[in-house]
């Protein structure tokens, strides 16, 4: 999969959600200026992840480097 900003959306992420997640999706996606659900669900993520501590990798970055132990790779915020 590629990375950076532009790549191609290749796979598709089914996801099932109640009348109440959908109202609250909706809502956080009105709000913040979302053009789709798609997009809310991204930034939604993005935040999550960031929020856990985790960073998008750096460019290039192999997968061996995200190992259990050792340093961690380039991007990746510590804990």
């Amino acid at each position: 999969m590629a990375r950076g900003g532009g790549e191609n959306r290749g796979e598709r992420l089914q996801i099932m959600l109640t009348g109440d997640e959908l109202i609250l999706l909706d809502d956080f996606r009105y709000k913040t200026r979302m053009p789709s659900r798609a997009a809310a669900i991204r930034e939604l993520l993005k935040r999550g992840l960031s929020a856990e501590g985790f960073a998008s990798a750096a460019f290039g970055t192999r997968s061996e480097e995200f190992g259990v132990s050792g340093k961690m790779p380039p991007g990746r915020k510590g804990r």
